[in-house]
Order: structure tokens, then sequence, then C-alpha cells
């Protein structure tokens, strides 16, 4: 697994495709190769992983029990319009239709590195999200996440 770091805004061209940022590129090591797959997040956002990243998740999830019914109904929600893809010639990638819709995305794009993926969010959703995390909720959430953990 490879990590990401960096915060990217692209613009849609009137196909769905996007120039991948200098700036990821430049951290895919050589063996990532031009492949990527394509997702629903959690929130209203895509994530973006390079197969070498995703497939790994795929071999959690094939250990999930499909004999329970929220097992089976995430492992849909989870998979559900996911896209393998390449870099077209230009280093761009398309966005199927399905998933632009899904995340509301126009034209105005921000890339964010999340560890080993990226998400993908419509300007004005992520500015909305940013906007409404305030210092003292991000402390918060940090000491209810990490406060067990060792120092680092």
């Amino acid at each position: 697994m490879f990590v990401f770091l960096g915060e990217y805004e692209v613009t849609l061209d009137a196909k769905g495709r996007f120039l991948l940022p200098a700036g990821i590129k430049k951290q895919l090591p050589e063996e990532a190769g031009d492949q990527f797959v394509i997702a629903r997040g959690f929130e209203k956002c895509l994530t973006l992983y390079p197969k070498k990243n995703w497939d790994p998740i795929l071999e959690e999830l094939a250990k999930v029990s499909e004999y329970k019914a929220e097992n089976r109904e995430f492992l849909r929600y989870f998979t559900m319009g996911a896209s393998l893809m390449e870099l077209d010639s230009a280093g761009r990638l398309l966005v199927p239709p399905n998933l632009k819709q899904y995340a509301g995305l126009e034209k105005e794009v921000v890339m964010v590195s999340v560890i080993n993926k990226i998400e993908i969010w419509d300007k004005s959703k992520y500015q909305q999200f940013f906007d409404s995390f305030s210092p003292e909720k991000y402390s918060d959430l940090a000491e209810r996440v990490m406060g067990g953990r060792s120092q680092l």
C-alpha cells in the first residue's frame, strides 16, 4: 500500500474527464501502473484508489460472511458502481456518469488525499463540509479516535 498527501483542484471537461494532477502522479510509485478504481465514498463524494491499493480491500471484503443480511447490504453498497479505469494518453480519467451524478460533480472538483485513496468532491460541497468543521470539533474528534493511542 502506498499513501498520498495533498489537496488538488481540477476541472471536469464536458465528457466528465479530469487530468490527474502532477502532484498525485509524482507520489505514485512505478509499480502502481495506470489502473485505478473509482467508487462511491461514505459521504457524497467518490473515492479513487490505485488498483494496487484496491486489491487488498477486495481481499478483506471476500472474507465477510454473505450469510448475514447487513453484510450483504454493506458489500453491495461499497462495491456498487465501482469501476476499473486507466489513464488515457493525455493523463486523464473519466468519471462514469452514474458516479458523477451520485457525488453531484459539476465542473470544479477537489481531490483530497486520505491515506491510501483520494476523495473526489464537488468543490462547493467540499467547502460546505470543510466550513462545518470547527477547531473544537476537530480536537474532540481527534481525542475520541486517537486518544487511546501511544504518543507519536
